[in-house]
């Protein structure tokens, strides 16, 4: 069996204000064309189909579309949702969907839930795990000591192994933060995951016996294990995320179990670029020119704020979303205004000066000197007149 394992494709989503359904559209016509080339018989989307539990019809559609490809094209889907998403709305009609060779899998009562799909050695059993807030996993049978994501996988597993008479091999899709992720700022809401003692981690351990994981919640592609992965987002969602690829795994399942994954690239709509320096520099820097089709976050250092600034970078980069403040002198320079308020003598004036300047060499002492005698001279010549 050839699995495609895909997530966090937060339909609906906008990117500092900006509008890249269009765009996410465009991705997935490429994921349903890997699906033909590929001859991939599953796939799977690990949680946050939607950005938001209340998706906008255009979200609803731009699923519908996707869904009725990967059909057209040959194969099976398997869904669970994430912590963006609603279960419920994902599973409305399931029962129907799955007519049609979709199966959501997104029942946090009873994560349990399967479906056995076949290939040529016999069925795959693929289980859902949807984000699950311990605060409501802590309602259901068995968990009331659920305090944390770790404790709500580990009885989610626990059931899922408590399922009688499971086939040779099985799939878990699930939705949360493991450990292991070599970047936690790739993490979506990252926020959701603290705790008292750091991130609130699930160890790859709790999936032991399954022969692959398909995991969805971090934006970025990471192979945890062999067998457990990330795929990551397919668009950027963040300057954060800016230079990393954007793809999902092909993975490969016979008679035994676990085969092998491969990447597979997808296409990037609009590239990031994260540019800094002074303004009127990035307005004039020919190395920029692959920059002006791309989505543009700057940071300018300009040590007096430039006027109309975001305007005037969209005159080149008519992409540019996010704009920030970051003069390299700001902090020498706010001492320097402080020391200047507070001098008395010329002599403190100059050498907070010379400090701003130099990078804190002030007043050396044959230049103290030097000032003193042409001071001396200015009040004796002023005394004179």
């Amino acid at each position: 069996m050839r699995i495609l394992h895909t997530s966090d494709w937060h339909l609906g989503r906008t990117f500092h204000g900006e509008r890249v359904l269009d765009a996410l559209r465009g991705v997935l016509d490429a994921l349903v064309a890997a699906v033909r080339e590929h001859g991939v018989d599953v796939v799977v989307v690990a949680g946050d189909v939607f950005d938001s539990t209340t998706p906008a019809a255009d979200a609803f559609a731009a699923l519908d579309d996707a869904l009725v490809a990967l059909a057209e094209a040959g194969a099976r889907v398997v869904v669970t949702s994430g912590n963006h998403d609603s279960a419920a709305r994902l599973r409305f009609q399931s029962r129907f969907a799955r007519l049609g060779g979709v199966h959501v899998l997104a029942d946090h009562e009873r994560p349990e839930s399967w479906v056995d799909l076949d290939d040529a050695h016999g069925p795959v059993r693929f289980h859902g795990i949807p984000y699950l807030e311990p605060a409501l996993v802590r309602r259901f049978e068995g968990a009331a000591e659920v305090r944390s994501q770790r404790d709500a996988i580990a009885w989610a597993m626990g059931r899922i192994r408590a399922v009688e008479g499971p086939p040779a091999r099985s799939v878990v899709v699930a939705h949360c933060f493991a450990a292991g992720v070599p970047d936690a700022a790739m993490a979506d809401d990252l926020e959701r995951d603290l705790t008292a003692g750091g991130l609130d981690v699930v160890p790859i351990e709790l999936f032991d016996g399954a022969d692959y994981v398909a995991l969805g919640h971090i934006h970025g592609r990471a192979a945890l294990a062999e067998r457990v992965r990330y795929s990551g987002a397919p668009l950027h969602y963040s300057f954060a995320e800016a230079g990393h690829p954007r793809g999902a795994w092909l993975v490969d399942l016979d008679a035994d179990g676990f085969a092998g994954a491969q990447w597979l690239e997808l296409p990037v709509p609009r590239p990031l670029r994260v540019l800094e320096g002074r303004l009127d520099e990035l307005l004039a820097d020919p190395g920029l020119a692959d920059a002006t089709g791309a989505w543009v976050s700057a940071r300018l250092t300009d040590t007096d704020r430039p006027l109309d600034a975001m305007r005037r970078l969209r005159s080149r980069f008519p992409h540019a979303l996010h704009l920030e403040f970051a003069p390299i002198d700001a902090p020498r320079v706010a001492d320097y205004r402080a020391r200047l308020a507070a001098a008395v003598t010329p002599e403190q004036r100059v050498d907070a000066f010379l400090e701003l300047v130099r990078d804190g060499d002030g007043l050396r002492p044959l230049e103290r000197e030097a000032l003193g005698e042409a001071l001396d001279a200015l009040v004796a010549e002023e005394a004179g007149r």
